[in-house]
């Protein structure tokens, strides 16, 4: 059993991931990081809320040490949400839309991770405080493919992160797009610094991009290969991947300890290696 997401839920969000996580609880897509345009964070589903409970969190320096989870009897199946502080509680019911409260800068995101709303499915009965054991989330959006040949300009810049401008949204708003494997398929997750990724089209076989094998594919699932992501030929961390509807869209490299300024040309390449980053 699989839980679709009509386009009329996912266009309220800037942007969207089904693998962009080193979490099991976003395995084989089992799980979609919503991106609302401001903070607030807003309700993907409608139904009755179930329970809230505050949870612990990995200490990072750059976020709370706890998070928050809320669960809404949707009918059918039951939600579950994180990342969300609740302005909401037991017996309230919301509408797709609503805001359940702020969103929270989580100790589960690595620092280059933008605030956004987790959300998974349970059958009703299951463990829902449980983190694995969610459905596959399908999404029923149009992502129009972007290629891209590696090179851009640095239009941003984080402590641990760079956006290029490149590869541009040709019509932000409209629809949604993200960046294609080499035979035109959107690639979605951390290539390659979480160990699998997706690919929004199923299919079988080897992946390639930007000339390179980087993994095989199994139906959405994708198992990276042992491959690095060089920026002007130094190694970063890898390349967060996704789908996007907003103007700010480009790739963006995941880069520790970097000297990328806002101006700089950069060409990315991929290659196979020995070591390849993993974080998760």
């Amino acid at each position: 059993m699989a839980v679709t997401l009509p386009a009329e839920v996912l266009e309220r969000y800037r942007r969207f991931s089904l693998y962009n996580s080193p979490y099991p609880a976003h395995d084989h897509g089992c799980a979609v990081d919503l991106y609302p345009e401001t903070n607030d964070g807003l309700s993907p589903v409608a139904g009755e809320v179930l329970a809230t409970k505050t949870v612990r969190c990995p200490d990072q320096p750059y976020a709370v040490d706890h998070d928050h989870l809320i669960v809404i009897d949707c009918g059918d199946v039951v939600a579950r949400i994180l990342h969300v502080e609740p302005a909401v509680e037991p017996g309230d019911v919301v509408a797709v839309g609503d805001s359940l409260g702020p969103m929270v800068r989580s100790g589960f995101f690595g620092q280059w991770v933008d605030n956004h709303v987790h959300l998974g499915f349970r059958e009703p009965g299951q463990n829902y405080l449980r983190a694995g054991g969610s459905l596959p989330v399908e999404a029923d959006v149009t992502v129009e493919p972007l290629d891209w040949d590696g090179t851009g300009e640095v239009v941003a810049v984080g402590e641990t992160y760079a956006v290029l401008d490149a590869p541009t949204h040709p019509a932000p708003g409209d629809y949604f797009a993200g960046i294609t494997a080499d035979d035109g398929a959107v690639l979605d997750g951390g290539l390659t610094h979480y160990t699998g990724g997706g690919i929004l089209t199923a299919t079988t076989g080897p992946v390639s991009f930007l000339g390179t094998q980087v993994g095989v594919a199994d139906g959405r699932d994708v198992t990276w290969d042992d491959v690095e992501v060089l920026a002007n030929g130094e190694r970063v961390v890898g390349l967060s991947l996704f789908a996007a509807q907003d103007s700010g869209f480009g790739a963006k490299l995941v880069a520790f300890d970097h000297d990328f300024a806002v101006g700089d040309a950069v060409e990315v390449t991929v290659r196979p290696t020995d070591d390849p980053v993993r974080l998760g």
